[in-house]
């Protein structure tokens, strides 16, 4: 057996170390990072599957819309979620499915808190919500 190599844009397949996947600052976000840890530069047509990475408690991104649907796997800390104006408290192995359109937010509560999120592999647009603070 061989070691696991990257082989970017192939149609046989891609393993990398999480670790040596380049996290960027998210635009809008406090304290917060993301890593497309698998995506169409890896030869992925439908998905992509990005870590999200918020490093102190009161980080997190505002209420925002995206015209693509979430699902979310939290790895680690302890944050509330909004979700449609229902607010949830998400900590380590709990799962999120946020639809298409849907206005959603995060606050760290316990950090650092990580998930996965997967989301088509469509184009997507990002949108502020307005709220009462703003």
């Amino acid at each position: 057996m061989s070691d696991a190599a990257a082989r970017p844009g192939t149609s046989t397949g891609t393993v990398k170390k999480s670790a040596e996947v380049q996290a960027q600052t998210l635009n809008g976000a406090r304290a917060t990072r993301i890593q497309i840890l698998v995506g169409a530069d890896d030869g992925a047509p439908n998905f992509v599957m990005r870590r999200i990475l918020m490093d102190e408690v009161g980080s997190g991104m505002p209420a925002h819309t995206n015209a693509v649907e979430h699902e979310q796997y939290v790895l680690r800390g302890r944050a509330r979620v909004g979700i449609s104006g229902e607010e949830f408290e998400v900590v380590a192995d709990d799962t999120l499915y946020i639809p298409a359109g849907a206005p959603h937010w995060y606050e760290v509560v316990e950090a650092p808190f990580e998930f996965l999120c997967v989301v088509p592999n469509t184009p997507d647009e990002v949108r502020l919500v307005e709220t009462e603070d703003s």
